[in-house]
C-alpha cells in the first residue's frame, strides 16, 4: 500500500507539475508527498523528478515510469470504485448454497421473488445434500436443515422441520390406519436413503419426554424426498416426511397426518453466512430479504392446535 500511495503521488506531482499541488489533492502535508516520492526514488535507485525552487519536470526515468504506470492507475481506480459501489447497490454475483431437499418445495420460490425485486444481481444456486462450508462451497450464503452449521458462520433460525407421519386417504381405506409405533410393521412403509452415508434413516418418535428410534422396514426406498412424498402421495405406502414436504398435503387433504402425539422435530432450517460488516449490499439484502419471509413460516410445519386436531380421528378408529 506504500508503494502504491507513493506511485500515486508520483503520477499527480507529474500530472500536475507540482508536489505541492499533489499534496493537495492527495490529502496530505506537502513534506509527506516530497518525502513519498523521495523513497520512491530511493527504492527505484533512479531520480524520477528535475527539481528547482519553482519547478518541476519529469527525467527521463520517470517519464518512462509515469507513461507505463498511469493506465494501471485508472484500472485500479475504476476497481477500487466498482468494488465500493458494492457497498451502495444492489446488483452483481451472488452465490447461494444448500440442501437439495430444501430446493423446490422450500427455498425456490422466494429466490425467483428476490430475483423479480432485484434483476440486477445473478443468482448462482448450488443445491447439494452434502454439506459444506461457505469456504468450500464458495458462498455467500448457505441454508442448512438440522443442527446449526458450524466453522465461525453466523447461523439464524428460521424455522423447525418436524417428522410426520403420513399416508394417502386412498391407501387408508384400503389398508386401514396405524395406531401406534409397533403396527407400523403390518403396513407398507416408505424409506429415504440418505445422501451422506447411504443409509437408510430411521424413523424418530416422541414418547414422553424422549425421542425414540425405530427402522422401520421400507416397501418402496429413494434418496430424494420429494420422491419419498410423491411415493405417499400416490398410496404406495405410510412415510414418515418432513413437515416442510408435508404441511400444505396435510392442509389440501391428500394426506392425512397419523400418530400425531408421537410427532417430534427432526431440527431446524437456518441460513448462515460471514460477517456482515464486510458483505456487498446484494448479500446483505438477500439475507434480511429470506430471515424476513422465511422465519416460522407457518406454510411449512403444524402447530400444536393442528396436530391435536388430527389425533381426534384416529381415537375414533381405535374404539
Amino acid at each position: 500500500m506504500n508503494e502504491i500511495r507513493a506511485i500515486t503521488t508520483f503520477v499527480r506531482a507529474a500530472t500536475l507539475g507540482s508536489l505541492r499541488r499533489a499534496a493537495v489533492d492527495q490529502g496530505v502535508s506537502p513534506q509527506a508527498a516530497s518525502h513519498a516520492v523521495m523513497q520512491l526514488e530511493k527504492e527505484l535507485g533512479v531520480r524520477l523528478f528535475h527539481r528547482t525552487t519553482r519547478k518541476l519536470s519529469l527525467t527521463e526515468e520517470g517519464q518512462r515510469l509515469f507513461d507505463s504506470v498511469q493506465p494501471a492507475l485508472s484500472i485500479l481506480s475504476s476497481a477500487l470504485d466498482e468494488t465500493r459501489r458494492s457497498k451502495e447497490e444492489v446488483g452483481g454475483l451472488l452465490h447461494v448454497s444448500a440442501p437439495r431437499s430444501l430446493g423446490l418445495p422450500v427455498l425456490w420460490p422466494y429466490f425467483e421473488a428476490f430475483q423479480q425485486l432485484h434483476p440486477n444481481v445473478q443468482l448462482d444456486v448450488q443445491f447439494n445434500d452434502h454439506f459444506t462450508d461457505l469456504v468450500t462451497a464458495r458462498s455467500d450464503v448457505g441454508f442448512r436443515a438440522g443442527p446449526p452449521p458450524s466453522g465461525g458462520s453466523i447461523a439464524r433460525r428460521l424455522m423447525p422441520i418436524q417428522l410426520i407421519v403420513c399416508a394417502s386417504r386412498e391407501y387408508i381405506e384400503r389398508n386401514g390406519a396405524p395406531r401406534t409405533i409397533e403396527e407400523l410393521a403390518q403396513h407398507r412403509c416408505t424409506g429415504y436413503r440418505r445422501a451422506n452415508t447411504n443409509k437408510l434413516a430411521q424413523w424418530q418418535f416422541g414418547v414422553g419426554d424422549e425421542v425414540v428410534y425405530r427402522d422401520v422396514p421400507a416397501a418402496i426406498c429413494v434418496n430424494d424426498t420429494e420422491l419419498e412424498t410423491q411415493a405417499v402421495l400416490s398410496g404406495l405406502g405410510i412415510g414418515q416426511l418432513a413437515s416442510f414436504n408435508a404441511t400444505a398435503h396435510i392442509r389440501s387433504g391428500r394426506l392425512v397426518p397419523l400418530l400425531t402425539q408421537h410427532v417430534t422435530e427432526y431440527g431446524t432450517i437456518y441460513i448462515y453466512y460471514g460477517h456482515r460488516t464486510e458483505q456487498p449490499l446484494r448479500v446483505k439484502t438477500f439475507i434480511d430479504f429470506m430471515i424476513e419471509r422465511m422465519t416460522d413460516n407457518r406454510n411449512f410445519f403444524l402447530d400444536q392446535s393442528e396436530l391435536r386436531a388430527a389425533r381426534l380421528p384416529q381415537r375414533g378408529r381405535a374404539r
